[in-house]
């Protein structure tokens, strides 16, 4: 365990480094950390509790939102409505979970899809709070300490932040108590509940963090765009992405989410620039090889082979 602090630091230090390295593509490093912070905080309900949700958009949107229109309606300074998006993301989360956690498979992936579907036509038709279809613009924010939130630069550390805080989250839970018992429910809820364990109560913390570090990550992402409106924040391709990164990089494991928006975002950008309107085809090539060839996630089937090997060799030892 040890390890994988001394690698996230390492992880964390080189990417400080970015800005200077690659000073004409910050805003693909930017969203490459909110990806890895998304797909991480999501893991822990799909990956660790193996719960698919495919509504975690409307954490993103929350978080948005709140930071949003605490500015353009309230001037609240953007830490205070995180601190707010926070809050209101683990009260949701845990409500949501108490209504679906009793449904099993693809029933809950629907149910996700249908509350964030429901978020997405409150955010539009509640003009005097989220200003529609239209949009919030977020015009000023406050610059503490002469630090101006709107440069690129300052966004990209704000997302270096946010993906650290959720490494950080799941390399300690993964060793807590909470992290056993999410394994043991993932592996078999029956055996888990014979064991003494409450597998709904389990779901709900684990959901309760998450849905708060997506929020965490949409009050960025709000600053990051400086403007949203609901048909993108909320979008269900949103959620599918973040849900796709996780499992691309390896569901259940520390490296795989981080790992997966690494590859996708970067390789997106890539086919985006280089074959234009063929790069969506190019894209899903991509995935379909990574799913094919590697089913248990890129970090997934490389740790797999690697106690494969070690037990190899300590067998023909």
């Amino acid at each position: 365990m040890k390890k994988n602090y001394l690698l996230l630091a390492a992880a964390v230090l080189l990417a400080a480094c970015y800005p200077a390295i690659f000073p004409s593509y910050i805003t693909v490093g930017v969203t490459i950390l909110l990806f890895v912070g998304w797909a991480t905080a999501w893991d822990l309900v799909g990956g660790w509790a193996g719960q698919i949700s495919l509504g975690h958009a409307s954490f993103v949107g929350l978080g948005a939102y709140f930071v949003s229109v605490g500015s353009a309606s309230f001037g609240l300074a953007p830490w205070w409505s995180m601190l707010a998006a926070l809050l209101c993301a683990a009260i949701v989360a845990w409500l949501w979970g108490r209504l679906t956690f009793g449904l099993r498979g693809p029933y809950f992936a629907l149910s996700t899809i249908a509350i964030a579907e429901i978020f997405r036509l409150v955010a539009i038709n509640e003009r005097w709070l989220t200003g529609g279809a239209t949009g919030v613009f977020i015009m000023e924010l406050p610059t503490p300490f002469g630090i101006d939130l709107f440069d690129k630069i300052t966004q990209y550390y704000m997302a270096l932040a946010f993906a650290f805080i959720c490494l950080l989250t799941v390399f300690a839970l993964s060793r807590r108590r909470l992290g056993y018992q999410l394994r043991a429910v993932r592996e078999d809820e029956d055996g888990a509940m014979a064991a003494g364990i409450d597998p709904t109560a389990v779901k709900l913390k684990a959901f309760a963090i998450s849905g708060a570090l997506t929020a965490l990550g949409g009050g960025i992402y709000a600053i990051f765009l400086s403007f949203i409106e609901p048909h993108v924040i909320f979008n269900l391709l949103v959620s599918i992405q973040i849900a796709l990164t996780a499992i691309i990089g390896g569901r259940g494991t520390l490296w795989g989410p981080a790992a997966g928006a690494v590859v996708l975002v970067t390789f997106g950008e890539i086919f985006r620039t280089t074959f234009a309107q063929a790069n969506m085809l190019i894209y899903g090539l991509l995935i379909l090889t990574v799913v094919l060839f590697f089913p248990r996630g890129i970090v997934g089937e490389i740790s797999r082979n690697l106690i494969r090997r070690k037990y190899a060799d300590r067998t023909q030892g």
